[in-house]
């Protein structure tokens, strides 16, 4: 029998297959490397969601649209790049400036249906003549690189690899085409990208001043769990080249809140792992800390130990025939939510969800030589069952 909810089943409807539910989209997001607070919006099974441009995209269709005035004395109307994987997307443009040495253009990001909270942003590009290479400067609001471990060194432009490389090819194209040396500055900027950056996971990840300009293709696409995947491992990343041998990754902010109080972690330890269990583990497995902390509600930490890695509502469930002979009373078989049992059972059912999602990670792990410890944590934020 399938049911749409996780929560419970009381109100549930039965399904005949599997499908994706039309839901309102939660409150954060991942988008291109980077995790943000989003804008409301409803996912509907009903529409073909409308793919977007990255940032990383933008900066570089901006990019190609001030040469075009530095070197060739005029801005286009709109203008074309090609993307990693081949894609052609047309820009229009949204800023034109010039000056004495210099031009400017502008791009209004459109993140297509996904509820990126830089969507709408504009991304500017200035370009003007350097002392005989490709530079990349960060302007008001796009972020600098404070701590290690990112691909993008301490000190520099929070401008990804791919972002660069697309731009620093479009310089030397353009620079051919107008028979000229590829000797440029860029200059990003995206004006009220500091207080973007603040729904970001930026500030935690050690970058300050902005958003970071993203992108590995160039594209998109709505509601991407590999991109807050991505997230997570370079969490992972900045926490051991920072040196920390205690992360934590938790399925929310509640549980965060208990988590980090607890054990004095700093802001750059706790990991945004929400509903994916399974990304954070198995990059631990190969990029490993001494000790892992998680910690989550009881319901989700049930699915967890019940062999779940992504938590999400609507790809997995809790087998209440299971978590009835945990707790060693039948009783709870007949219950519909987590907390309902949790009512029934009380703190011993608690205890064995915390032992079993311990177990659970370990095995994952498979011998990683990281020390796990579990925490459930309820609605009020209080740890009610560890495991160590």
């Amino acid at each position: 029998m399938l049911w749409r909810g996780t929560a419970g089943r009381k109100s549930a409807k039965r399904l005949g297959c599997i499908a994706r539910p039309t839901a309102v989209a939660r409150d954060f997001v991942a988008f291109r490397g980077q995790v943000h607070i989003v804008r409301p919006m409803t996912r509907s099974d009903h529409k073909k969601l409308r793919r977007g441009w990255t940032t990383g995209a933008c900066a570089a269709a901006a990019t190609k649209a001030a040469l075009d005035k530095l070197w060739g004395g005029s801005f286009p109307d709109e203008v074309t790049i090609t993307l990693p994987r081949g894609e052609t997307p047309t820009f229009a443009l949204a800023l034109r400036r010039a000056g004495n040495g210099w031009a400017e253009a502008g791009i209004i990001k459109d993140a297509g249906d996904d509820p990126d909270v830089t969507h709408g942003a504009l991304i500017r590009a200035r370009v003007a003549r350097s002392d005989g290479k490709i530079e990349f400067r960060a302007g008001e609001g796009v972020g600098t690189v404070t701590r290690p471990g990112l691909p993008v060194a301490v000190g520099e432009a929070a401008i990804n690899p791919v972002p660069r490389q697309l731009m620093s090819e479009i310089v030397t194209l353009q620079a051919a085409r107008h028979d000229t040396t590829p000797a440029i500055r860029i200059t990003l900027s995206v004006p009220g990208g500091e207080a973007l950056a603040q729904k970001t996971w930026n500030p935690r990840l050690g970058i300050v001043g902005g958003i970071s300009i993203l992108g590995t293709t160039g594209v998109v696409r709505p509601f991407s769990c590999a991109a807050w995947i991505a997230s997570i491992h370079r969490g992972i990343d900045v926490a051991r080249a920072s040196g920390l041998s205690h992360v934590a990754g938790c399925t929310g902010a509640t549980s965060e809140r208990a988590v980090q109080a607890l054990f004095g972690l700093p802001d750059h330890a706790m990991l945004d792992m929400g509903d994916f269990a399974g990304g954070l583990l198995k990059y631990l497995r190969r990029h490993p800390v001494a000790r892992l902390t998680i910690g989550g509600g009881i319901a989700k930490m049930a699915k967890f130990a019940q062999g779940a890695m992504d938590l999400h509502s609507a790809r997995s469930q809790v087998d209440f025939d299971i978590l009835a002979d945990w707790a060693g009373d039948e009783r709870v078989a007949g219950t519909n939510t987590v907390l309902e049992a949790y009512e029934i059972a009380g703190k011993p059912l608690a205890a064995r969800i915390a032992n079993e999602a311990r177990q659970q990670a370990l095995r994952v792990l498979n011998g990683a030589g990281i020390s796990v410890d579990i925490a459930l944590v309820d609605r009020a934020g209080t740890i009610v069952a560890r495991a160590c």
